[in-house]
């Protein structure tokens, strides 16, 4: 362990990792993440492209454009289109190799996580062009360039990450995790969040939250805003203490977990959350995020906005299984760890999956609504193309915020959007157009976007009209 991260550790008095049994590392850039997002932003990755932090993104694209047809990035677009290799499973090969500019697996490719979605040979393909790329396109030299910036925006971090009480997680969970916990900044991955881990031969395990760069200041620059970033850093480092203990435990969830998982599955597969084992990790981390506002005594309206969000994304059991976790936490004479109360929530499962339908409709009484359109009942095919305006109606109060989308018949269908501003009520939106004559429209009102003054989100909501 470094010095400096050990003295800021005895600051905090963060005793719970005394022992050395764990270690939480400051946050920082990692080249190997930064490289394979780079190199699938060139090979076109939509998950990769993000263009938020412009000020850097701006920089990969000037001094890699001319790299496009390299073949390592030929090579990638191979194996996205036939393994379908993307999200979390760049994310996940990035930490399985040594720093450039061996590229060494860490671990037996045989053994190791991307070799199940890549294959063995693919995976030996791609070390060897990476190792090919990183000389050729002088990577070295654009990450030496990029130094100052990458210090600027850890040091960015730091707030956030001083903000986490470690105590709570000895405390809550009953235990130290074993686990070396890395943070990591994504500079180029936007919005996305990543949590892969590694496990080493000597069974020792390396549990990462790699945090996407979403916010800017006014200069454009990364900004951690606390209400945006911590949330989603407490949900990530909760993992290392979560997914063991539903791995051990998972057999006993198998009838609860596929029943509620294909309730809500078509969202939980939105969210790259492939089957109900995972949807299992993620409902127990984010109900233990919630959990950690509460014993911090965060503000009503901040834990009701987390809950929300919750339920908003499918975890429609979200408040039911907090309440489970405040039953464990009032009982921690006979059960000293969350493992030992497994069984508890284990038979609270039964009971989310026997009531699943009705938590589906609670939810669904809570969403707002599209009531109506001023200047055409949807579905219509004579609508005046001279119109100005579509203006939609909701049954309730409106935040701010607001996406569209186009639907299922594509881009072309969408109409000329010219403004776009709700009324004094926030229950209608405006839209002023441009329409032509004998055209079909279609585009989506999203549940990306909008959102009730409580924090539930719409259901996607399609409009079909045809003017005459």
């Amino acid at each position: 362990m470094k010095q400096p991260l050990l003295i800021f550790l005895c600051v905090l008095t963060l005793n719970v990792y005394s022992q050395g049994k764990g270690i939480l590392e400051k946050p920082k850039i990692d080249e190997r993440v930064e490289l394979l997002s780079i190199v699938f932003r060139l090979a076109d990755a939509e998950e990769y492209s993000s263009k938020r932090f412009k000020l850097y993104t701006d920089k990969i694209e000037n001094y890699f454009e001319k790299y496009r047809n390299h073949e390592l990035i030929q090579f990638v677009k191979q194996v996205r289109k036939e393994n379908g290799i993307g999200y979390d499973q760049v994310m996940e090969m990035a930490i399985h190799l040594s720093a450039a500019p061996t590229f060494s697996p860490l671990v037996n490719i045989t053994d190791s996580i991307p070799t199940v979605n890549w294959g063995k040979k693919n995976v030996e393909k791609f070390i060897k062009l990476l190792i090919a790329f990183y000389q050729e396109a002088h990577c070295k030299e654009f990450f030496s360039s990029n130094q100052e910036l990458y210090a600027s925006v850890s040091e960015k971090f730091l707030p956030i990450f001083e903000h986490i009480d470690l105590s709570w997680y000895k405390s809550f969970y009953g235990n130290v995790p074993k686990e070396k916990f890395v943070i990591i900044i994504a500079l180029g991955n936007g919005a996305g969040n990543y949590g892969p881990d590694i496990v080493f031969k000597n069974g020792t395990r390396e549990v990462y939250a790699i945090m996407g760069t979403w916010s800017l200041d006014s200069l454009g620059m990364a900004h951690f805003g606390l209400n945006d970033y911590f949330p989603t850093l407490i949900h990530e480092f909760n993992h290392s203490f979560v997914n063991n203990i539903i791995e051990k435990n998972i057999k006993n969830f198998d009838k609860s977990g596929k029943t509620i998982y294909e309730a809500v599955g078509k969202q939980m597969q939105n969210q790259a959350y492939g089957d109900y084992q995972i949807m299992l990790y993620e409902a127990l981390v984010r109900a233990s995020v919630i959990k950690y506002m509460k014993d911090h005594k965060f503000e009503k309206i901040k834990i009701d906005k987390e809950i929300n969000e919750q339920l908003n994304r499918g975890f429609i059991w979200i408040n039911e299984l907090v309440e489970e976790l405040e039953k464990y936490d009032k009982q921690r004479v006979n059960y000293p760890t969350l493992e030992s109360y497994m069984p508890n929530i284990v038979n609270a499962y039964g009971n989310y999956a026997n009531n699943i339908n009705s938590l589906k409709n609670n939810l669904k009484e809570k969403r707002p609504k599209v009531i109506s359109i001023n200047e055409f009942a949807n579905g219509s095919k004579d609508v005046d193309a001279d119109i100005k305006t579509i203006t939609i109606n909701f049954n309730s109060e409106m935040r701010d915020g607001y996406s569209f989308d186009k639907g299922i018949k594509g881009q072309s269908f969408l109409p000329e959007v010219l403004n776009v501003e709700f009324d004094k009520t926030r229950k209608k939106i405006v839209l002023s157009v441009k329409l032509l004559k004998n055209k079909q429209y279609q585009f989506m009102v999203t549940n990306d976007g909008f959102k009730s003054i409580e924090g539930f989100s719409i259901e996607n909501y399609e409009i079909n009209f045809k003017t005459k």
